[in-house]
């Protein structure tokens, strides 16, 4: 049934029938009330006020709504939104209306003795938890970090420390570490070597232990990033010779490691005190391939989300390249404008093997990738925000269309991929998203850090090393304020 808005007159504003839709079975419009006349330059606020009348939903009290045209917010007047795409004002215009959002707010943080490299998560939802299937414990939600500091800390949701590994190569920093499972741990960092510890808890889940069980040699540089992929027991690393490699934990199915990287090889000097000082207990074996895709540091590798025989990798070289690792070959190459810090999959959907790559590049902004799309494309969409360059990328946990980037500002930012705008001319045309919400360090509103001083010049303050978004742990975020802090996850987007 068609309401008109406003009264009718010379001066009236033009119309433009709206049909109204949302995927909230709380939310429904009675029968022959889904379409009405709203006047054009009508924004959000406006059709917010119209759904909350008492001939629409008619609610107790209002409820802020956001609205959703062809899958982007809608951030101007209808027509402006039309005029913008080309559309014309007499068909009638589709809007899905869903719940604003509700903002990351903070919960706790967890003190370091120094930088916090690395966070990983362990939960019900979360990929590691998922793998163990009966093995983890209902209860049993652990947080991993590593730091500067070279030791590997497991962490419980009431903040203590359940479990601390001995310092992994003579104290060298750790750089990154992933739950295998929930009773496996994989770490590395600047001595090269790739890790893979035993965890274990005690009945009363309060202690655990962190012991070493396989040595991995193969890289001949420090290693800056790590993916795990627990059902076949494969881990990737990507190292800062532009290297990537492959490995099993596996002691039997492991290659013999290179006699030459072993603790105790013959070296001179410096080099090797270090390898001498670094030899353990623990099996040491070798890469199943060791592949060098990249012409500058390999800041980032990711197994494909659907696929564990597809990797992705991006590089200071500008690149993100597709590797299939049954051959070792690259199979596809994007080059951007930028080095490239970061880099997160983000899977469409559950039915789909449709992947979206998200790269934090030193420029300030993440591109959005399609690495189905040949060399020629670079991106699908930039996002732009971010006042320093972004170290950490991590895809929303149940959600197409979800994002959180950590950054040497000094500041997490939560995207929605779906709120997009056309580019200016000055930013380079394509399209571009800005942050939904910014989360700042709470040291360093605070200033209650004593090695951490508050600023509000950009690019100051402390930088996030790395982030994850969990839905049981939420938004969980490291740097250099020696802290872990945690932030809410749930329900930042719409649905």
């Amino acid at each position: 049934m068609d309401t008109p808005m406003g009264q009718p007159g010379a001066s009236e504003p033009q119309q433009i029938r709206v049909n109204f839709t949302t995927t909230s079975p709380d939310l429904q419009l009675p029968e022959g009330r889904t379409q009405l006349l709203v006047p054009a330059d009508i924004k959000r606020y406006g059709l917010s006020r119209v759904l909350n009348s008492e001939s629409m939903l008619a609610t107790p009290s209002p409820i802020p709504f956001d609205f959703l045209v062809d899958g982007s917010f809608l951030r101007t007047s209808i027509e402006d939104y039309l005029k913008a795409r080309g559309l014309s004002s007499e068909s009638a215009l589709t809007v899905q209306y869903v719940r604003s959002l509700v903002p990351p707010v903070y919960q706790a943080s967890f003190q370091h003795d120094d930088w916090v490299s690395a966070v990983d998560v362990l939960s019900a939802s979360s990929r590691a938890g998922l793998w163990s299937g009966d093995r983890f414990a209902t209860g049993q939600d652990r947080l991993l970090t590593a730091s500067y500091d070279g030791l590997l800390r497991v962490w419980n949701d009431a903040g203590s420390v359940v479990a601390t590994s001995p310092a992994a190569g003579s104290g060298h920093s750790v750089k990154a570490a992933r739950f295998l499972s929930a009773s496996q741990v994989a770490s590395a960092g600047l001595d090269r070597v790739v890790r893979v510890w035993k965890y274990a808890e005690a009945d009363d889940f309060l202690s655990g232990t962190l012991k070493p069980s396989l040595e991995l040699y193969g890289h001949g540089a420090a290693v800056e990033a790590l993916d795990v992929h627990g059902p076949t027991g494969r881990v990737l690393s990507a190292a800062a010779d532009g290297s990537v490699a492959l490995w099993t934990t596996s002691k039997s199915a492991a290659p013999p490691a290179p006699a030459n990287l072993l603790p105790g090889a013959p070296a001179t000097g410096a080099s090797n005190k270090r390898r001498k000082v670094a030899a353990s207990s623990a099996a040491q074996r070798g890469p199943l391939s060791l592949m060098q895709p990249h012409t500058s540091a390999a800041s980032a590798v990711v197994f494909d989300p659907a696929d564990a025989t597809v990797a992705y990798t991006a590089s200071q070289d500008h690149t993100i390249r597709t590797l299939d690792l049954t051959t070792g070959r690259v199979e596809n190459v994007i080059t951007t404008s930028h080095p490239l810090l970061s880099l997160c999959a983000i899977q469409r959907s559950s039915s789909s093997s449709s992947v979206l790559l998200a790269a934090g590049t030193s420029a300030r902004h993440i591109t959005i990738a399609d690495p189905r799309a040949g060399a020629a494309t670079t991106s699908v969409m930039t996002l732009r925000g971010h006042r320093n360059m972004v170290g950490s990328v991590a895809a929303a946990p149940d959600s197409d269309y979800g994002l959180v980037s950590g950054s040497h500002d000094g500041t997490c930012r939560v995207w929605d991929l779906r709120s997009v705008r056309a580019a200016t001319r000055a930013e380079g045309g394509g399209s571009v998203s800005e942050s939904v919400y910014v989360i700042e360090r709470e040291s360093r509103k605070g200033n209650n850090n004593g090695n951490n001083t508050k600023s509000d010049v950009p690019g100051r303050g402390a930088k996030v090393f790395s982030v994850a978004w969990d839905k049981t742990w939420g938004i969980v975020s490291a740097g250099e304020d020696k802290q872990v802090q945690i932030n809410r996850g749930r329900d930042l987007l719409a649905a």
